[in-house]
């Protein structure tokens, strides 16, 4: 690895090693912040927006360098369809995020909050849901027919909502407000990540931020720093480098006032309680080594609900859509995604479920493995392999590749199963059969089998056929399976993760977790119009989608496509639709 320097604007020039950070260098970092945290609460709207009007340029300008770290550090074959992933789930991410909160920043400016673009609601049961996206007409453009809405936790009502906005930003807000220093943990999956979640913390919660890298993504580090540079060269950011003792050290600092971890909830218990033994006796005691206010998005056992169809209303053509749709849940990222798909579940005697198991079986034997890249696979993979013997798999595990595996026809009752209670984090998909006597019964069952064994609440995906939902007693089962799930997304016929990617919408855990139960974690990211009192987002989107969606793993223009959506992002026009369009249409 290389090494990197971070410039500060007020003391000399601090190497930084991709290795490890010094303490001493640690601790001139959170000094040089604590000294701006004040100063970021004071710079103006204007000023912000001229800052990201600096930054976008910047993350262009890395884009492709970006890009080419993260294939090289997966493994990827640059010449393969999976290499297209790492442009959109890196700079093209970053830069919408950006893009997105200078538009907010604009309606503060005008306004005095950010424009809710769609309908404000006030269910029966007097929840209030807001419809955010399409957010603009290029959303309308590249999801067509998809759309969002934010659903506020209890209490919020429609008056009362404008005041749950970007509280950073009320008039009524004292200038005498110190700041803080938040502590940003880079997750090591997704590039991203922990640049977003450092977005969040700046321009969303009025937080300088100490940034983290992750030593599976340490090549991010200088990456940041040269297109973060205006944030940094104005004591406002700080990039530090290491591992477990780097973060615990920055985890224990009196200077670090808040914390953010993208990881696992054996990470945040140990940053929490310790680790070991004594850190369970601490948890078990509620006794935390740390107080600070922790947030942190963890990992999930994620379901998927196929609804059954009445006979023959599923076609070929949709049998093979979704089975596609499946196996991209789980290939995408070689199965490195806290919102992969983990667990199936398919009514025991739907006309669609054999068919449908058997299109995935196809898609994955015509899916390339992928390196087993992120650390600890093999033993997951291992684990997983020990409990369920008869699992299939498809590919060969072979130069540090794992094959996709399926274990098919698990019991709900088994609440115990390693399939229901650990996220595998690797490429492991299981399917489970619902017994019940209507499509309306089995969604119940399914709601109540997801809220109640399965491990974790960030995201739930629900696949349901448009015949299904003429049946009125199927409708109003889905109606009551969205407002029921304790999920922080609820997808319906798009994976739940396509919410991660909107942006616009809040990504967290469904809201309530104690520091003793994190499962998902708390709090929330992205969420470029600010909203403050967030219990989940629902994302609806067409039975079958066409254009194919740019990140199908069988999608065959995706490498030539994702370059141009990363230069779009940055500067949308109408000059730029034509070749993305076409080549979207032959995918």
């Amino acid at each position: 690895m290389s090494t990197a320097a971070a410039t500060r604007t007020d003391s000399p020039t601090i190497p930084i090693s991709s290795a490890s950070t010094s303490r001493e260098a640690m601790d001139a970092a959170v000094r040089d912040l604590q000294a701006q945290r004040k100063a970021w609460t004071l710079v103006s709207v204007r000023d912000r927006i001229a800052l990201i009007d600096e930054i976008v340029p910047r993350v262009l300008a890395v884009a492709d360098r970006w890009a080419a770290e993260a294939i090289a550090a997966e493994k990827i074959d640059p010449a393969s369809a999976a290499a297209a992933e790492e442009a959109l789930v890196g700079p093209y991410f970053v830069i919408r995020n950006l893009r997105l909160l200078r538009r907010a920043l604009r309606d503060i400016e005008v306004h005095g909050r950010p424009r809710i673009p769609g309908s404000i609601r006030t269910r029966s049961d007097g929840q209030v849901t807001a419809r955010v996206f399409p957010y603009d007409v290029w959303d309308q453009v590249f999801y067509t027919g998809v759309t969002a809405d934010v659903w506020m936790e209890p209490g919020v009502t429609a008056e009362g909502l404008p005041q749950t906005m970007a509280v950073a930003y009320h008039p009524d807000r004292s200038d005498d407000r110190p700041g803080a220093v938040a502590l940003v943990l880079g997750g090591g999956n997704v590039s991203s990540i922990g640049p977003m979640d450092a977005l969040y913390k700046l321009f969303v919660e009025d937080q300088v931020v100490l940034f983290k890298t992750h030593p599976a993504n340490v090549y991010l580090g200088p990456l940041i720093e040269e297109s973060f540079r205006p944030l940094i060269d104005r004591g406002f950011l700080r990039v530090v480098y290491g591992g477990a003792g780097e973060g615990a050290y920055l985890c224990s600092h009196p200077g670090v006032d808040e914390i953010h971890i993208t990881g696992s909830d054996r990470t945040y218990e140990a940053i929490v309680f310790g680790p070991g033994e004594e850190g369970r006796r601490r948890k078990e005691r509620d006794e935390p080594l740390v107080t600070k206010r922790f947030t942190a998005e963890l990992g999930n056992v994620s379901p998927v609900i196929v609804v059954p169809g009445p006979e023959g209303s599923w076609s070929d053509t949709d049998l093979r859509y979704h089975a596609d749709n499946l196996a991209t849940m789980l290939a995408n990222n070689a199965g490195f995604n806290c919102n992969a798909a983990r667990v199936i579940l398919q009514h025991s005697t739907s006309p669609q479920r054999d068919s449908l198991l058997d299109g995935l079986r196809t898609a994955f034997r015509e899916t390339p493995t992928r390196s087993a890249w992120y650390p600890g696979a093999g033993d997951r993979y291992d684990s997983f392999l020990k409990a369920h013997p008869e699992a299939e798999s498809y590919g060969e595990r072979a130069g540090g590749h794992l094959p996709w595996t399926l274990i098919p026809g698990l019991k709900t009752d088994d609440r115990d199963d390693i399939c229901f209670q650990t996220e595998a984090f690797c490429s492991v998909v299981s399917e489970a059969r619902i017994d019940a006597g209507n499509p309306a019964d089995y969604l119940d069952q399914a709601v109540a089998f997801c809220n109640d064994t399965l491990w974790g609440t960030l995201n739930v995906t629900i696949i349901v056929h448009p015949s299904s939902l003429r049946d009125p007693a199927v409708k109003d089962a889905l109606d009551r399976a969205i407002a029921n799930l304790r999920y922080g997304t609820v997808s319906i016929n798009h994976w739940a993760a396509a919410n991660y990617g909107l942006v616009v919408t809040p990504w967290g855990a469904f809201p309530g977790h104690p520091r003793t139960d994190i499962k998902s974690g708390t709090g929330v990211v992205h969420n470029t119009l600010m909203f403050d009192r967030v219990q989940k987002t629902v994302v609806s989107a067409p039975f079958r989608v066409w254009p194919k969606p740019v990140w199908f793993a069988s999608h065959r223009t995706a490498s030539r496509i994702t370059p141009k959506l990363v230069r779009f992002e940055a500067d949308p026009s109408l000059s730029k639709l034509p070749g993305i369009l076409g080549l979207a249409l032959k995918g």
